[in-house]
């Protein structure tokens, strides 16, 4: 089956419907920070709504353009997936980003040379990231007692870390 090319269209604010089973819990900061965002760089990442005009994905966006006053933001309309496809969809998208983490060294490569203030946008580096702060830990009977393991919270491997 061929896919037709995707679309991004312009819609007005006050025809889009926010999907009332959402189970992500939006806060007013979230919306403040993502608002800030589209202020500086511009709305660069749709609304993606169903065939009624229902968001898909995109709360916090189209709250964040209702706080900056625009009348239309872009969307697509994701009239090729089922009922079923578009419910999933919706959970999807929003876990697959709790899913990922920074690597604070490359992180910090990136904004040494940047002339742009981050922390406009909650954007915060720990001064010294602490492992045993970024794994679960549980003690084992290891052979010798300076090791314990830790669960990698990316893969789930446990790694056995000497004290």
């Amino acid at each position: 089956m061929e896919k037709k090319p995707m679309e991004i269209i312009k819609v007005p604010v006050s025809k889009i419907q926010e999907y009332e089973g959402n189970p992500r819990r939006i806060n007013d900061h979230a919306v403040e920070v993502l608002a800030k965002s589209i202020r500086e760089f511009g709305f660069k990442v749709p609304v993606v709504l169903d065939k009624e005009r229902v968001i898909v994905t995109g709360h916090t966006r189209l709250l964040a353009a209702k706080r900056l006053g625009l009348e239309e933001v872009p969307c697509i309309v994701a009239d090729d997936l089922s009922p079923e496809q578009i419910k999933a969809f919706r959970l999807v998208d929003n876990k697959t980003a709790e899913l990922t983490g920074w690597d604070f060294e490359k992180l910090e490569l990136e904004l040494e040379d940047l002339d742009f203030d981050v922390s406009e946008f909650d954007f915060e580096i720990p001064e010294e990231v602490n492992v045993d702060d970024l794994f679960e830990t549980r003690e084992v009977k290891p052979k010798d007692k300076s090791s314990h393991v830790i669960n990698c919270p990316e893969c789930g491997a446990e790694i056995e870390v000497k004290k």
